[in-house]
């Protein structure tokens, strides 16, 4: 069964899947290019995965699935090439999502990201969040702007992840990463551990709980640069996701801290380009200005949108923003941007005007020529 299994993982790797997934009863799925799709040639034996699992996991981590209903590990082939595993129950049986992680980390330049996002690793304290769904590249971002701290500035960064996903050598800083549940019990248990421990950096996998997120929150006010994920699809519902979890009474405390401490929020999803040959990002972006502040402070999050709209000296972009970008300059269709989009309106409405000011541009260039031309004209004359 793991020579099958594998032989499943080398296919991913020739289809360039970003996911496996296997079920008890279904053939395997690959997602390529944002699609699922099972190959006829395929063969994987029904409750196959039932063999896996006795292979895949220990005592305890058999225990640990059994009573949480969910597991994640990590798996390399013998050739290196690493997996993230997370192991479900559906109906009651066992199935499995197999995640690829990148060998190389990418630049932050090579990954379509808005220019402002350049500012991050120049910080130096507060909390920063990567945001989106499952499959948003929320853990590329994370690792290209570690990657970019780790060459540029001598700093202590400790990871706290699950699993680690990416492998970082310390190059002008230094790294430490902690894997959960086998460095660390928990994730608010590693940022309390690694405030004695001299970072200035930590990056938190992901903000699941209350406890997590108080943590995080008190590394970032005790003058610490702060790094996590949270799964929510834009800017001002994350703020609204960290407050949702608390009472009315801890909000108000929790609103004062947040203003205190965020620094920028950064939501994506990944969309197929026009030819279906790749994924590109659709990236919104808060950053912490002191009005973003103030509305946080004051609880005035539904005004914070209004910002972001004619915030652009500051970096901001909005999701609708991203989309008319990219349509415009032909990476994405019109029908898909209009249905990733929250408000149809505005995007057209954004369309239109980037129409009119490449419409302007055209003339200006057009009368620039002209001019130039005429102006050689009057030279040739005089000197006739």
């Amino acid at each position: 069964m793991k020579e099958q299994f594998e032989q499943l993982l080398e296919r991913s790797i020739s289809l360039e899947a970003s996911d496996l997934h296997i079920s008890s009863v279904e053939p395997p799925f690959f997602r390529c290019q944002g699609a699922l799709m099972t190959p006829s040639d395929l063969a994987w034996p029904k409750n196959g995965i039932q063999e896996l699992l006795q292979l895949l996991l220990n005592d305890r981590q058999s225990k640990a699935f059994e009573d949480d209903r969910s597991l994640d590990l990590a798996y390399s082939l013998p050739r290196g090439d690493r997996f993230r595993l997370n192991l479900y129950f559906e109906r009651n049986r066992p199935a499995l999502a197999v995640r690829r992680l990148n060998d190389s980390i990418q630049d932050l330049q090579s990954l379509n990201l808005p220019e402002s996002l350049n500012k991050i690793p120049e910080l130096t304290n507060g909390l920063v969040l990567i945001t989106g769904p499952t499959g948003s590249g929320k853990s590329t971002t994370l690792s290209a702007t570690i990657d970019q701290i780790n060459r540029t500035k001598a700093f202590h960064i400790i990871t706290i992840e699950d699993p680690i996903e990416q492998l970082h050598q310390s190059n002008k800083s230094l790294i430490h990463q902690r894997q959960l549940y086998r460095d660390v019990p928990s994730f608010s248990q590693g940022v309390k551990d690694a405030l004695r421990e001299d970072p200035d950096i930590l990056l938190v996998g992901e903000m699941r709980d209350q406890e997590t997120m108080k943590a995080a929150i008190t590394a970032a006010e005790t003058g610490h640069l702060v790094f996590s994920t949270l799964h929510t699809g834009d800017a001002v519902g994350t703020i609204n996701r960290i407050l949702g979890g608390f009472s009315a009474e801890e909000q108000r405390t929790l609103r004062h801290q947040l203003s205190m401490v965020i620094r920028a929020v950064v939501a994506q999803i990944l969309v197929p380009t026009r030819d279906n040959d790749r994924r590109i990002p659709i990236v919104e972006v808060l950053w912490a200005t002191k009005p973003v502040c103030n509305h946080i402070r004051t609880g005035r999050l539904e005004q914070i949108y209004s910002l972001m709209e004619s915030g652009a000296q500051h970096g901001m972009i909005t999701r609708e923003q991203s989309l008319a970008d990219h349509v415009h300059n032909g990476f994405v269709n019109l029908d898909e941007a209009l249905r990733l989009s929250r408000e149809p309106k505005t995007l057209t409405n954004l369309l239109e005007l980037k129409d009119e000011e490449a419409r302007k541009a055209a003339e200006e260039a057009i009368a620039a020529l002209e001019l130039a031309e005429f102006s050689d004209q009057a030279e040739v004359t005089t000197h006739s």
